[in-house]
């Protein structure tokens, strides 16, 4: 837990998770949504697979990322709403 409460206290980190809340999505889309350079998203990407947060697969030339704990949507509605 303390490793999650790590990767998700990050606001850009917070704001990639909380997207991937709707479904998984490409690097691609996370950059387009966050608004901030890929190698930026890439890295705080590799962080939240680190953390347990994120997981990724193949799908042709493109990396999709999704949610890997089923408690992060929790753990997120309260560091959010309180």
């Amino acid at each position: 837990m303390i490793d999650i409460l790590k990767g998700l206290a990050d606001e850009t980190r917070l704001s990639i998770v909380t997207s991937l809340l709707d479904g998984e999505k490409s690097v691609t889309d996370l950059v387009k949504q966050a608004k901030k350079a890929q190698p930026t998203i890439s890295l705080h990407l590799k962080l939240l697979q680190f953390y347990g947060i994120v997981q990724s697969h193949r799908e042709g030339k493109f990396t999709v990322y999704s949610i890997k704990d089923s408690r992060i949507k929790k753990i997120v509605g309260i560091l959010k709403h309180g």
